[in-house]
């Protein structure tokens, strides 16, 4: 059998998620007849590929914050585009990052014609610049997108355009609990556990972490014993334990943050897809978000949706917490969570936890690929092998 490149492209930190979930499934297909090479993270270095650079480098969100790199990010851009046309990949699978990732697909549309471009999560034109459903028709050959209700914005631009599921629900983040992870942690067995999720980019730390940690600081009046695990990244703890002013467990690994999720009562979370990490888990959250003042002023004259969780996209109605911009101040957000650190049982609460996880799971539920028996990692890898012109049914 022929051996197969794929020449894969994710620019941050939940592109490399499913990234490495993706290279899995086209293992699973094509077993050793496969070779992965591009742009990516630790999880997909862990499944083989050698990155042309680190992804931290494209971890960059909003105007303000794009400038000062743009000459960088361009020069990754043409190194991208030169390393692709050296190598003659059998497909190019790109992966989120439309910043970086639609560049490097349009420059090959004009080089490399003959080879086929996937792109796997759709630009949020339902959120803003629908016109970019358009524009992304001319250059790609097919369109994988996470969410049920993206594929009748880009079928209408004549784009073949497959939703395939969201690899979330592959990863049994409900069945994570570790009964070691508080005993090796030092956490108490009765303490009420809370989750800081200040986001993957430096400049989402800089902003929201202080205001967590003050959340944590109104909390803790009513619940001296409250326990604080921050997940993050290993180049990003630094930056944390640089700015952080209160006692908290970090943790760096994946195994370990899901453990976190499963000891925790709720999460205090940046606006992101963690939220669908969360929702996986079962556990309570309440949604945050901070941008910089000129990137917040451009960005709420083109924002079309009601909500910027997911969860609540999902759905269409605000079942989790959002408190976004001028709403983001330690005395919402502790508002917000306070109902949920109360122990199970006590009065009323059980009532209002039973009722925001059921809406969890039914957000959950709309993620899983259409097909019965194949994860959405799978059926994406089907897709892909398809472009290849292997037929998997």
């Amino acid at each position: 059998m022929k051996r197969f490149t794929v020449f894969l492209s994710a620019g941050e930190p939940s592109g490399d998620f499913l990234g490495s979930q993706l290279m899995k499934a086209l293992k699973g297909e094509l077993g050793e007849n496969v070779a992965f090479v591009g742009v990516g993270g630790p999880l997909m270095a862990r499944e083989g590929l050698s990155s042309l650079f680190p992804i931290e480098e494209l971890s960059i969100m909003g105007l303000a914050e794009v400038l000062p790199h743009i000459w960088r990010v361009r020069r990754r851009i043409q190194e991208t585009v030169t390393a692709i046309e050296m190598l003659r990949p059998d497909v190019v699978v790109t992966v989120d990052a439309p910043g970086f990732n639609f560049r490097v697909g349009k420059a090959l549309k004009k080089r490399l014609q003959s080879i086929p471009l996937v792109h796997y999560v759709a630009p949020s034109v339902w959120a803003w610049r629908p016109n970019r459903a358009h524009a992304v028709a001319q250059f790609l050959d097919h369109l994988l997108v996470l969410f049920p209700f993206e594929p009748p914005y880009f079928l209408k631009e004549g784009l073949a355009t497959d939703f395939v599921g969201h690899p979330v629900v592959e990863l049994g983040l409900d069945k994570a609990k570790d009964p070691s992870f508080r005993a090796r942690h030092n956490i108490p067995a009765e303490a009420p556990v809370l989750t800081l999720l200040p986001g993957s980019r430096r400049g989402e730390i800089s902003r929201l972490l202080s205001v967590f940690q003050e959340t944590v600081g109104c909390l803790q009046q009513k619940y001296p014993d409250l326990h604080v695990i921050i997940p993050t990244l290993p180049h990003l703890k630094a930056q944390i334990l640089d700015q952080l002013t209160l006692s908290a467990t970090l943790v760096t690994t994946t195994a370990e943050k899901f453990a976190a999720y499963q000891e925790s009562r709720a999460a205090l979370a940046a606006s992101g897809t963690v939220s669908l990490e969360l929702a996986a888990a079962g556990l309570p959250m309440v949604i945050a978000y901070k941008l910089n003042p000129i990137t917040h002023f451009l960005v709420q004259r083109l924002v079309k949706v009601k909500y910027a969780c997911l969860i609540n996209l999902l759905l269409n109605k605000e079942v989790v917490a959002e408190r976004l911009q001028k709403d983001c101040t330690p005395a919402q957000l502790a508002i917000a969570l306070e109902g949920f650190l109360q122990k199970e049982g006590d009065r009323g609460v059980e009532t209002r936890r039973d009722r925001l996880v059921k809406d969890l799971r039914k957000a959950v539920k709309m993620l899983e690929a259409p097909r019965q028996q194949e994860t959405p990692s799978q059926c994406a890898a089907r897709l892909i092998c398809h472009q290849m012109g292997i037929s998997k049914g």
